[in-house]
């Protein structure tokens, strides 16, 4: 009995958010990785450009909510999700019109990018802030658990409950089908053949009669798309703040470099990589030890490694081991170095 209670109480507090969380990350890794791949450079305003998405999405929301359309059981913000993605494409494409595409018709170095990508997040940045505000905001309606931890110690009789958020469930359904939609557009489609030529080698893609523009323009599109759910199960999960985006960006980038930069596959594994790195090294596990110690050896400490306040910190030091160690990543990507 006290092993289940372990069980549950692991699950609960590591396992399950652990996945939820990961899912999100990778998410918005393949956005980051599929601009290192295709476009050369590192956006550094990838996490704002989650917020802007998410943003758009929020205020479809409460329009939505105000006018009496839901979508039952579930958030609303599912229904507002499309008007999130296309406001989002929208911003990708005038900024990499009006900015980016410069750049790149002047064969500009990846470092320039970098930096023009940084000035950038801070224009996305200040635009979120003005239009919806610095607070956090609340948007998710609905049924908040599929199963509360009351419900469960009722039909199970354990001391420790499991709760399930529907948020939870939702992130990871929608991560699956949307990594499953990319890796068929990638793999089976002409338009996601040619990115991947492009990626592979530019000068023969260019020979071969791939119109490069056009292969940016899909890029954006689908990082576009890909910001914006992940920014909006992020959310949807926790809460809205843009500065927190803004944070977000460290263990994102993190699981992009540690997975392989430039390699989807790499980033979904990175994503999990860190997020379990995190729950795991700020959970306090003196509730799981408690269970599986005899009585005598029991902690009196929370046995955290590390405060929650210091999450991203983790995403940090993972980050400078992999470029340290093995800067191509899990899964061979692009160096970074």
């Amino acid at each position: 009995m006290d092993f289940l209670n372990a069980l549950v109480a692991l699950a609960n507090y590591v396992l399950i958010p652990g996945i939820a969380y990961g899912s999100q990350l990778a998410i918005g890794a393949l956005g980051v990785t599929l601009v290192y791949g295709i476009l050369r450079f590192s956006n550094f305003a990838h996490g704002d450009t989650m917020a802007f998405g998410t943003m758009i999405t929020i205020l479809v929301t409460w329009a939505m909510q105000s006018a009496g359309i839901s979508l039952g059981p579930l958030p609303t913000a599912l229904l507002a999700l499309p008007f999130g993605i296309l406001g989002c494409i929208l911003l990708v494409l005038s900024t990499d019109r009006l900015v980016y595409r410069f750049y790149r018709e002047q064969k500009a170095k990846p470092v320039i990018l970098v930096i023009v990508s940084m000035g950038v997040m801070f224009v996305m940045n200040g635009i979120v802030r003005f239009i919806i505000g610095p607070d956090d905001q609340s948007f998710s309606d609905g049924p908040r658990f599929i199963i509360s931890a009351r419900d469960f110690k009722r039909l199970t009789g354990l001391d420790e409950g499991l709760g399930i958020r529907t948020t939870q469930l939702i992130t990871v359904i929608t991560a699956i089908v949307v990594v499953a939609l990319l890796f068929w557009f990638l793999n089976k489609t002409r338009s996601g053949k040619s990115m991947r030529a492009y990626s592979d080698n530019e000068d023969l893609a260019l020979l071969s009669g791939i119109n490069p523009e056009r292969v940016v323009m899909m890029t954006w599109i689908i990082v576009a798309a890909l910001a914006t759910i992940a920014g909006t199960l992020y959310g949807l999960d926790k809460s809205f703040k843009p500065f927190t985006y803004f944070q977000l960006l460290l263990p994102i980038f993190a699981s992009a470099v540690v997975g392989g930069i430039g390699s989807p596959l790499g980033a979904i594994a990175g994503g999990f990589v860190i997020a379990f790195s995190e729950v795991t090294i700020t959970y306090a596990w003196k509730k799981v030890l408690v269970y599986l110690l005899p009585e005598s050896l029991e902690p009196s400490s929370l046995v955290q490694l590390m405060s929650t306040d210091y999450k991203f910190a983790v995403s940090f030091v993972i980050l400078l081991i992999v470029l340290l160690f093995k800067p191509t990543g899990l899964f061979k990507g692009q160096s970074t170095t």
